[in-house]
């Protein structure tokens, strides 16, 4: 087996899970974060670059939100273009019945793409904000604010009137 066969063998069987995990993140539903991991591998690993990659794992996630990005982008424009032509991708449930990760979920979808993938960068990924700047092509400070109203966003979404009532007892 070629060497770069190997390398991805051993990035799906071991690290295929995570990065489907990051895309889920990312966009939010199952299918499409399939879709977007898939569409990364082969991304990555049809190019002649693939041999001189250091990292093949971060190479792949980048490769992922690269394309998170640009399909949020088409479809942005899509929706510029032909607004009667497209449906809405999803209705909102503001169901209180949904358990913490369905309102997490909810939350991020709320979010911006830019300021999602910011959230998701930091706080999934762990990177740090110059790397999360290298990696999305901006500015430190852009990633700076990108988190901080992200964070407001997440917060105002997240908040639970039940906590302030337990306070107020006690």
């Amino acid at each position: 087996m070629a060497g770069w066969e190997q390398v991805l063998t051993d990035l799906v069987s071991t690290r295929g899970a995570a990065l489907k995990r990051y895309a889920y993140l990312l966009c939010g539903n199952d299918s499409d974060a399939e879709d977007l991991v898939q569409d990364a591998l082969v991304r990555a690993f049809t190019r002649p670059l693939r041999d001189k990659v250091e990292s093949p794992e971060q190479y792949v996630r980048k490769a992922v939100l690269n394309l998170y990005l640009d399909r949020v982008r088409r479809r942005s424009v899509w929706r510029r273009v032909m607004p009667f032509a497209a449906a809405p991708d999803r209705i909102e449930d503001d169901s209180r019945a949904v358990d913490a990760r369905h309102d997490l979920q909810a939350a991020l979808l709320a979010l911006a793409p830019q300021q999602r993938a910011c959230v998701v960068l930091y706080y999934h990924v762990d990177l740090p904000i110059p790397e999360i700047a290298a990696q999305l092509g901006c500015a430190v400070g852009t990633v700076k604010r990108h988190l901080h109203d992200g964070r407001r966003r997440l917060a105002g979404l997240l908040h639970d009137d039940t906590r302030e009532d337990d306070r107020a007892v006690r």
